[in-house]
């Protein structure tokens, strides 16, 4: 049975990390498939945006599987090299060395998002939670603290002091306070989390996938940027984005009020 559940239905990408009888912890085995998937969807031309999820009620993914990994990371301690050679190597390759790809990427986080999990789910473009779901840091429990981006996106995300809480006392925090500290976008019924993460989904798709992507990128290009750099890359790229050919026609749609769903006067269908 695959450790990745990888399905292409239209334009979506569902992928499913299966392995529920560990909580989908991410060992040897899926780690790779993951790389495979992500390599696979990045390349698709067909498809526009991936959803994520874990097999189960119990986890979205609840990390590296220490069984596999842990003996590893403890024999290359003494391996001065060993850090530089997992900067290309993230957990999973979306956390880190495939993060680079722009296609929209929302994570249904269907229970616990455990330290490798909840940097999986960061490295997510767009989070959508179940009532059930809790999000957590439990590496300095055990000694050490995120290295796949958990310290980084959080920081980024939710805040220095969002991030201090969740790493210095290592106590996860649940569904509703993530939603308030801006971890996730929304908080739905279990039963409900895959048409809610769809229903995001349609919203995206609805727009130009040339912008929805070079929107993604300067969004991660600015952050860190001086404001003045900041404002400069911003206009290069939206600027930039007149030579798309799907513009002017866009734009002559709206001059002529001849598009759908005129924003503030009519509903855009999904």
């Amino acid at each position: 049975m695959s450790e990745v559940i990888y399905e292409k239905r239209g334009k979506i990408a569902y992928i499913t990390l299966n392995r529920p009888h560990a909580m989908n912890a991410i060992d040897e085995a899926m780690h790779e498939q993951l790389w495979a998937t992500w390599q696979d969807f990045d390349a698709d031309d067909d498809l526009e945006l991936a959803i994520v999820t874990g097999a189960g009620n119990e986890a979205f993914c609840a990390g590296a599987d220490l069984k596999t990994h842990a003996t590893a990371w403890v024999d290359r301690s003494a391996d001065a090299l060993f850090p530089r050679s997992k900067i290309k190597d993230g957990l999973g390759g979306l956390t880190r060395g495939l993060h680079r790809i722009y296609k929209p990427v929302i994570a249904a986080v269907n229970g616990w998002a455990l330290a490798g999990g909840l940097e999986t789910a960061m490295a997510c473009d767009i989070r959508i939670a179940s009532e059930n779901a809790q999000f957590g840091s439990f590496e300095p429990r055990r000694g050490y603290h995120h290295g796949d981006g958990g310290i980084v996106r959080v920081v980024n995300t939710c805040g220095v002091g969002v991030a201090l809480e969740m790493n210095l006392t290592a106590e996860p925090i649940d569904a509703q306070r993530a939603l308030q500290c801006n971890m996730v976008s929304k908080v739905v019924p279990q039963d409900q989390l895959m048409e809610a993460a769809e229903e995001m989904a349609a919203k995206i798709l609805r727009n130009d996938s040339w912008a929805v992507r070079s929107a993604k990128e300067t969004i991660l290009d600015v952050i860190g940027m001086r404001l003045d750099d900041q404002l400069a890359h911003e206009a290069f790229t939206g600027y930039s984005g007149l030579a798309n050919p799907t513009v002017t026609r866009l734009l002559q749609n709206f001059a002529a009020k001849t598009d759908k769903g005129r924003v503030g006067r009519n509903k855009t269908e999904l």
